[in-house]
């Protein structure tokens, strides 16, 4: 009897699991990510009759309150409790109609960082997001003066706002959060070091300026690269610096 009545406890604790597991299935990640918090906010309705969007970059975005609110029902992405990567959810979200331009896709950048800048918090992390948006606009224009321009640049320029926004996110907010306390300086100066030899190595291959006007090129890109070192004043903008640097501007 004992036995019996064992089994039927056990039955009914994998019963219980089972259906404990199902539930969990069926909430997307998604859903997951979206739970109320700060988001909630962000998520209400519109008040004003139009919206102003001004950027660090003094880009401007002006939406119509039906406009607006239908981007932020079209796009929960926005307000996910666990932000990513730009790109990333770029891509992952297929925004290839409404944001599926070159131009529609700094748009998509501009906006992601407008909501997540007031997640973060826009006064209180104001230093820290001009130091990476100067940060990534120096390793744009490096690179933009590598290749003689071109239009990925151009692009990329209004895109630093989201990259940085993203990168005041993973920012640590305590002391406690810093596992990396050692001095950086040799670390940086083999970063600074490494640009500073790339611009030798390009100036060799550079055929386009020539004589005085490639003298006046290379103290110009070594200017740029000073001004970076005297930005990256510790690990956190060091490995972001390098990991915009590496991600984004690949050349053969």
């Amino acid at each position: 009897m004992k036995s019996i009545l064992h089994i039927l406890i056990l039955a009914l604790v994998l019963l219980s699991c089972n259906n404990k597991a199902e539930k969990i299935d069926k909430t997307t990640t998604t859903e997951l990510d979206t739970l109320p918090k700060i988001e909630d906010d962000l998520k209400k309705e519109t008040q004003q009759d139009s919206v102003l969007i001004t950027t660090e970059l003094k880009d401007t975005l002006i939406y119509s309150k039906k406009e607006f609110d239908k981007i932020k029902n079209n796009h929960p992405e926005f307000f996910a409790r666990f932000p990513i990567n730009p790109d990333q959810l770029y891509f992952n979200e297929n925004n290839y109609g409404e944001f599926g331009s070159e131009a529609g896709q700094d748009t998509y950048y501009i906006l992601y960082a407008y909501f997540l800048k007031q997640k973060n918090g826009e006064q209180k992390y104001e230093k820290e997001r001009k130091k990476l948006i100067d940060i990534y606009l120096k390793i744009n224009s490096l690179f933009g003066h590598f290749q003689y321009g071109g239009t990925y640049f151009g692009h990329q320029h209004k895109r630093i706002l989201g990259y940085a926004e993203y990168s005041i996110y993973l920012l640590p907010k305590d002391k406690n959060d810093i596992e990396k306390t050692y001095d950086i300086s040799k670390q940086k100066n083999l970063y600074i070091k490494s640009l500073k030899q790339l611009i030798r190595d390009e100036s060799k291959i550079d055929f386009y300026t020539l004589g005085k006007e490639k003298n006046k090129r290379t103290k110009k890109l070594y200017k740029i690269v000073d001004e970076l070192d005297k930005l990256i004043t510790d690990n956190f903008y060091l490995r972001r610096a390098q990991e915009f640097h590496y991600a984004h501007y690949e050349y053969y």
